[in-house]
C-alpha cells in the first residue's frame, strides 16, 4: 500500500511538472506568434541579397495553409526572380518597389476553374488575401521583408501583370508579394483603436 502511495506521488509530480512546462511553453508560443502578428511591417528597400529556394518554399507552405472556403483552395502562384521579368512588373506596378534590391515577387492568383459557382465565387478574393497575409507573416518570421502590392481589382493593373505572366484567362492576378531581405526597419504602427469595435450590435 506505501509504495503504491508512493508511485502515485511520483506521477502526480511528474504531471504537475509537465504540465507546468506544457503551459510555460504554449505561454512562449502564443507571445511569439502574437509577436509577430503585431510587428509585421511593410518593407520598401531591400539588400538585393537572394532568398533560397527552401525559403521561398516554407513561405508558400504558410500561404496554403490558409483558410479556404468550403476547401476549395482557389489559388495559385507565380514565383519570380528572373531579373527582367521582375523589371517588367516593377515598371508595370510603380508602388513594388522591386527595383529597390527585392529578391523575389510572388504572384497571388485566384484560379476561377477551383472557385465556388454562383454569389460564392467572390470567395477566391478572401482565400487569397489570407493566403497573402500568411505568407508576409511567415517571412518576417523568418527575418525577411515582404510587402503586399495590391493588383485587383484594378482592370489596368489585372491585365498588365497577366501579359507579363502569361496567366490563362481563368487566372486573376490578386496581388504581388514582394520578398527580400530587409534594408530598413519601419517603424512598427499600433493600429488598434478601440472605437472600430462593436459588441452584438451596431
Amino acid at each position: 500500500m506505501k509504495k503504491t502511495a508512493i508511485l502515485f506521488l511520483l506521477a502526480l509530480a511528474m504531471f504537475s511538472c509537465n504540465k507546468s512546462e506544457n503551459a510555460d511553453n504554449s505561454q512562449a508560443r502564443t507571445e511569439a506568434a502574437l509577436d509577430v502578428i503585431k510587428t509585421r511591417v511593410s518593407v520598401r528597400h531591400f539588400t538585393g541579397e537572394k532568398l533560397t529556394d527552401a525559403q521561398i518554399d516554407t513561405i508558400l507552405r504558410a500561404g496554403m495553409s490558409a483558410p479556404t472556403a468550403v476547401n476549395k483552395q482557389p489559388w495559385a502562384f507565380v514565383v519570380v526572380d528572373d531579373p527582367e521579368t521582375l523589371m517588367l512588373l516593377s515598371d508595370t506596378l510603380k508602388s513594388s518597389r522591386i527595383e529597390n534590391g527585392a529578391s523575389h515577387a510572388i504572384a497571388v492568383c485566384g484560379n476561377l476553374q477551383k472557385a465556388l459557382e454562383g454569389e460564392g465565387q467572390g470567395y477566391w478574393v478572401e482565400d487569397t488575401s489570407a493566403a497573402t497575409e500568411n505568407m508576409l507573416l511567415a517571412a518576417h518570421a523568418m527575418g525577411l521583408g515582404g510587402l503586399w502590392v495590391g493588383v485587383y481589382p484594378i482592370s489596368e493593373r489585372v491585365k498588365s501583370v497577366s501579359e507579363i505572366l502569361g496567366l490563362p484567362n481563368h487566372i486573376i492576378p490578386m496581388c504581388l508579394v514582394v520578398l527580400g531581405y530587409p534594408n530598413e526597419q519601419p517603424e512598427v504602427k499600433d493600429k488598434f483603436l478601440q472605437e472600430n469595435i462593436h459588441y452584438n450590435k451596431w
